[in-house]
């Protein structure tokens, strides 16, 4: 799945995985050229792209996220938010699929294309001291803010579990790195081509139960991750999840990408995009149809 490498970048500690107290994490955000190194199709309308960017590296932390210009011209005025999926060296790997005309624009781009990214941006996973067992709840493309914690955990010796779901087998992106890295992958696909036939949410549910773990994280559609959330309250683990909301500037400005929880309106660009799962108000009409 594109360029691996034996450097990671800078900082891989525990405090890389905390977020600080103030609901922010205390990074700054960059602005920074970036080149493209690699960009390949992993399955139809699905793209990893590996970009040179040796600032954000150094600084992003698991969950949060970049606002990429991809282009110039009226198509591309607003920067279109990514997940960093992993951080390495000089580098940062973005999972994209292509939704609209700015993926498109992604899925055209070649080694030594130039762009431009403000990063690190968010506010990321938030692992206690102490953890010894974290599962991650992946649906589809919500594999893409979870790979970077994966490599991060097993590196400071934490028990990583994978429930990685999608609707075929070639759709289940990061799937060579959580075997890679997690002590456990429990696959499903839709059709049953890998793994058990439906949904990520039936193994998810075995696994909180069955492994008690310290903490769930969790990506995907936001009916999956609800659920995968009331599985973890039910038995009483902690549960955060990544949350998809359109986003115009990134930087809590505009006040496009409001996510309801019960502490009030939070912006998911600032504020998260992870989120304590207890606090959220499942509101349908806040989720984003399309990136």
């Amino acid at each position: 799945m594109g360029p691996t490498g034996a450097a990671r970048a800078a900082g891989s500690s525990r405090g890389d995985l905390v977020t600080c107290a103030g609901g922010s994490d205390a990074t700054h955000p960059l602005l920074e050229r970036v080149e493209v190194v690699a960009n390949e199709r992993l399955a139809p309308g699905v793209g990893l792209i590996a970009l040179s960017a040796p600032r954000i590296a150094a600084a992003v932390r698991p969950g949060q996220f970049v606002h990429l210009r991809i282009s110039t011209g009226a198509d591309f005025i607003l920067r279109r938010p990514f997940s960093v999926h992993r951080a390495y060296g000089d580098h940062i790997e973005l999972l994209y699929q292509v939704l609209g005309c700015g993926t498109r624009e992604l899925a055209d781009k070649t080694r030594g294309d130039m762009m431009d990214a403000i990063g690190p941006l968010g506010t990321g996973w938030n692992v206690p001291d102490g953890a010894a067992h974290v599962l991650l709840v992946a649906g589809g493309l919500g594999a893409a803010p979870l790979g970077m914690l994966a490599e991060r955990l097993a590196e400071r010796g934490v028990a990583v579990s994978v429930a990685l779901g999608a609707p075929t087998a070639e759709r289940l992106v990061a799937r060579d790195l959580f075997e890679r890295v997690a002590r456990q992958v429990t696959l499903t696909t839709d059709d049953g081509s890998a793994g058990e036939q439906g949904f990520v949410t039936g193994p998810s549910g075995r696994l909180i139960a069955e492994g008690r773990p310290s903490l769930v994280c969790v990506c995907g559609p936001e009916v999956m991750s609800r659920s995968v959330a009331a599985q973890a309250e039910a038995a009483g683990v902690p549960c955060q999840v990544s949350l998809e909301r359109l986003m115009a500037c990134g930087i809590g400005a505009c006040l496009s990408c409001v996510v309801t929880t019960v502490r009030g309106r939070k912006r998911a660009c600032v504020d998260g995009p992870v989120f304590d799962a207890r606090e959220v108000v499942w509101d349908e009409s806040e989720t984003p149809l399309r990136h």
